[in-house]
């Protein structure tokens, strides 16, 4: 498979969980089977400046964030702590976390598989 990248759908929404603001989400992988049913979610996200994902907790899957660009807070379980361009984020299964864009976009990769 090959999915050009104006092939990619892009999709912009209020911020998920409860969250402020938009974030837009391009689907790489857009159904469960082309993740052979192991994950839900393998996407390039942007979350804008002023923009929340609420925090939210992970029960039977976990969340990985790869951030590409941006800076921000990220809330691991609670804990606050500064986002940078290169940081990678897990959230496992029982654990909670959100993401918070502050003065520019945060461009990141989301990748949610089943636990």
């Amino acid at each position: 498979m090959i999915r050009r990248k104006e092939d990619v759908i892009s999709i912009t929404k209020p911020a998920p969980f409860n969250g402020t603001g938009e974030i837009t989400v391009r689907s790489l992988l857009e159904t469960p089977e082309e993740m052979y049913d192991k994950g839900r979610v393998f996407a390039h996200t942007t979350v804008y400046p002023g923009s929340v994902i609420g925090l939210h907790q992970h029960t039977g899957d976990a969340e990985t964030y790869y951030i590409m660009s941006g800076k921000g807070k990220y809330n691991d379980n609670g804990k606050i702590v500064d986002v940078h361009p290169g940081d990678v984020y897990f959230c496992g299964d029982g654990e909670s976390h959100s993401i918070e864009a502050i003065d520019e976009p945060i461009e990141m990769i989301a990748l949610i598989l089943y636990h």
